[in-house]
């Protein structure tokens, strides 16, 4: 019997302590709420950082927090990557709801503050691989989506999850133009959705989301590629029927449902088989499920990952 990777960070892993202060960040985030639920002394010293940090990282040297948030793909503001970081500042990130229906039992409205309760309970740190002709290592701060879903008790019928984002061109300047179908939508197979490392994020290095980074909420798929991963989610709706996500619709024959990263498909305009590494000058070989098969492989067991791209 394989004996299980031990994902736990060590201390000498932690975020520096400029960029990861956690009572800034819990005051940041949910303001007197979630701050009365983590009393102020629970987050002083290392050792206890350490404590509540778990599961799923990497040893891969976390990408810098500057390229992180200053080389984005965010269409809703700009198609050039340096573009989201000049633009995201439009967006009001409070009020925030994410209404959660379809088929579900007890469909509901959260409002962002309820979410990041349910973040008090279910807080984990990870770092994660993201990539999409470019790739970074992530530290998000973040629970499993799997968390949410159960709240409103799918339905037998619920075999997918769509994800809707917001649509508001006054704020999203990018959503003027017509390079994709607005609003954003997303989707993913409901056992992909379950999975504890699709997560429900709200930070990255000690921090609130940044606005070019999906802000307030967002979700991470981390063995897809990027555009998988949802930012500025608004709705979660649970479906029978597969979504057809806006990458779908702009070019069927290039944007898959699935979107697994697997280097032996090539995107018909270029090769996967190799990413490169943002701050990096060398490409490096692009890894199945990008360095997570042993996680996820199994949910695709039986399929042809070259006929369901």
């Amino acid at each position: 019997m394989k004996k299980p990777i031990d994902m736990r960070i060590q201390p000498s892993e932690i975020t520096p302590r400029e960029l990861y202060d956690r009572r800034h960040f819990i005051q940041l985030a949910v303001g007197a709420s979630l701050t009365a639920l983590f009393p102020v002394p629970a987050f002083a010293g290392d050792a206890m950082d350490a404590a509540k940090t778990s599961v799923y990282t990497l040893p891969d040297e976390k990408t810098p927090f500057k390229d992180i948030t200053h080389y984005n793909n965010f269409y809703e503001f700009s198609t050039d990557k340096e573009g989201p970081a000049e633009l995201a500042h439009t967006l009001k990130t409070r009020p925030w709801t994410v209404t959660v229906e379809g088929e579900v039992h007890k469909p509901k409205i959260f409002d962002i503050e309820e979410l990041l309760k349910l973040a008090a309970m279910e807080e984990r740190i990870y770092r994660l691989r993201c990539v999409e002709a470019w790739s970074m290592v992530i530290p998000w701060i973040g629970y499993p989506l799997s968390e949410l879903i159960k709240q409103v008790e799918p339905t037998g019928n619920a075999k997918f999850v769509e994800f809707t984002t917001l649509y508001d061109p006054m704020q999203m300047p990018g959503q003027r133009s017509s390079v994709l179908e607005w609003p954003y939508v997303e989707g993913l197979r409901i056992d992909e959705a379950m999975h504890p490392l699709t997560l429900l994020t709200f930070g990255l290095y000690g921090q609130v989301l940044p606005n070019q980074n999906g802000a307030p909420i967002r979700i991470t798929v981390p063995w897809k590629y990027g555009f998988k991963s949802p930012k500025s989610i608004v709705k979660i709706r649970l479906t029978e029927q597969q979504p057809v996500s806006a990458w779908m619709k702009a070019g069927p024959e290039e944007y898959g449902f699935y979107s697994n990263v697997n280097p032996d498909i090539d995107h018909p305009r270029w090769s996967q088989a190799k990413e490169r590494r943002v701050g990096d000058f060398f490409k490096r070989p692009t890894l199945p499920f990008n360095g997570y098969a042993e996680q996820v492989a199994h949910l695709y067991a039986g399929m042809d990952l070259k006929k369901h791209f």
